[in-house]
C-alpha cells in the first residue's frame, strides 16, 4: 500500500488519560490513513479501549489531542462524531426490539431522514447478512448475530471511520470467520480502527498494527515488517536424517548457535536452530551446519529460514520471555 497516496484521517498526539491516580495510557501518538484498517493489539488491561473511547468522543483525554477528518474530537465533538461508527466491546442493543425497529431507531438518533433510513436498513441488512432476521427480536439472536446487528447500527449513517472494540470476543469460531470477512469488506470503503487481544485476528485483517502494553505503544508497523524488524534471533528449520542423540549435541556445538529445539514427526526429525544475534555479520551459519551434518554422514533433507509469527512478536514485546 502506498502510504503517500492516502491522506490522514485520524491524528492522535500525546494522548494521556488517568483514571484517578492511575494512567491508563501515556503519550500515545498515532495516525490512521484514509481507507486503512489499523489494529490495536495488546493483552487485556493494556490500555486498548481507552484510545477508542477518546477517539469516539466518549470521554476527553487528560492530555493530548485527537483530530478526525480535521475536526478536534473535543473542540468539534459533534462534527467528529458524525463521521464515526462505534461498536464498543459490550454491544449497545435494545433486546426487546426487532432488528429492523432497532436499526430504524438508531438511524433516527443519527438524524437521518425517514426515506434514507428505510433504504439504508436494506443496505446494512444485506451487508451484515441479516436478511432472515429482520423481524426477529434481538434478545432471541445468538451472540454472533447480535454482533452483526451491532456492526449494522455502527454503519447505518455511512460513517467515514468505523471503530470496533474487540469485535469478535465471545462468539463462536464460525461467526468469528464471518465477522472477519465482514470487517475486511467494510475496510474497502471505510477507515477501520479495531482493538483485539486475539493475534490471528489482527494479522489477518489489519494492514498496520499498533502493539500497546501498560498504556504505551511498544511497536508500530505492518505485521510483515514487525516480523522482519524484530528478528533479533534468526531461526533455521532443519530436517536431518540421523540419530537424534548425536545430532542435537552436534548442532549445539556449532559456533553461533544459541539454542536448538527438536520435534519428531512421522518419518521426520525436525530441528529449530536459534542463531545468536551477536554472531559476526557476513557469517552464514547455514554453511557451518551443512558441513557438520555431511561430515558426520547424516542426510541434510531441508534447511530454511523461519520468520517470527505475530504471536512471538507480541510475546517478545509484552513480556520478558526469551524467544
Amino acid at each position: 500500500m502506498e502510504s503517500s497516496s492516502k491522506s490522514t484521517m485520524i491524528q492522535a498526539t500525546g494522548l494521556t488519560h488517568y483514571y484517578g491516580p492511575f494512567p491508563a495510557i501515556q503519550d500515545v501518538t498515532f495516525d490512521v490513513r484514509k481507507g486503512e484498517i489499523l489494529g490495536f493489539l495488546g493483552p487485556n488491561g493494556a490500555g486498548k479501549t481507552t484510545p477508542m473511547r477518546i477517539l469516539t468522543g466518549y470521554m476527553p483525554p487528560t492530555r493530548g489531542t485527537v483530530t478526525l477528518g480535521g475536526y478536534d474530537v473535543v473542540e468539534k465533538s459533534l462534527e467528529a462524531r458524525r463521521r464515526i461508527g462505534y461498536l464498543p466491546e459490550t454491544v449497545p442493543l435494545y433486546t426487546e426490539m426487532s432488528v429492523t425497529d432497532y436499526l430504524k431507531y438508531m438511524g433516527t438518533l443519527r438524524g437521518m431522514p425517514p426515506r434514507a433510513i428505510k433504504a439504508r436498513i436494506d443496505d446494512v441488512v444485506g451487508v451484515c447478512r441479516l436478511e432472515d432476521y429482520r423481524k426477529t427480536i434481538i434478545g432471541k439472536l445468538s451472540k454472533g448475530f447480535r454482533q452483526r446487528v451491532g456492526i449494522a447500527q455502527a454503519i447505518m449513517h455511512e460513517p467515514e471511520v468505523l471503530v470496533l472494540d474487540e469485535p469478535t470476543i465471545g462468539i463462536d469460531p464460525i461467526q468469528v470467520v464471518e465477522t472477519r470477512r465482514l470487517i475486511e469488506e467494510l475496510g474497502k470503503s471505510q477507515t477501520v480502527v479495531l482493538s483485539s487481544h486475539i493475534l490471528p485476528e489482527v494479522s489477518m485483517i489489519c494492514e498496520r498494527v499498533l502493539i500497546i502494553n501498560e498504556g504505551r505503544i511498544v511497536a508500530e508497523d505492518t505485521p510483515k515488517n514487525l516480523a522482519e524488524g524484530l528478528e533479533g534471533i534468526e531461526r533455521l528449520e532443519i530436517e536431518i536424517g540421523g540419530p537424534v542423540t548425536e545430532v542435537l549435541p552436534a548442532l549445539r556445538r556449532i559456533k553461533g548457535v544459541s539454542r536448538v529445539a527438536h520435534r519428531s514427526l512421522p518419518q521426520k526429525e525436525l530441528y529449530t536452530v536459534h542463531v545468536d544475534p551477536s554472531v559476526e555479520s557476513g557469517t552464514d551459519i547455514r554453511d557451518e551446519i551443512s558441513k557438520a551434518v555431511i561430515s558426520s554422514g547424516w542426510s541434510l533433507l531441508s534447511l530454511q529460514t523461519v520468520g517470527m509469527s505475530l504471536e512471538e512478536i507480541f510475546l517478545k514485546l509484552t513480556t520478558h520471555e526469551d524467544l
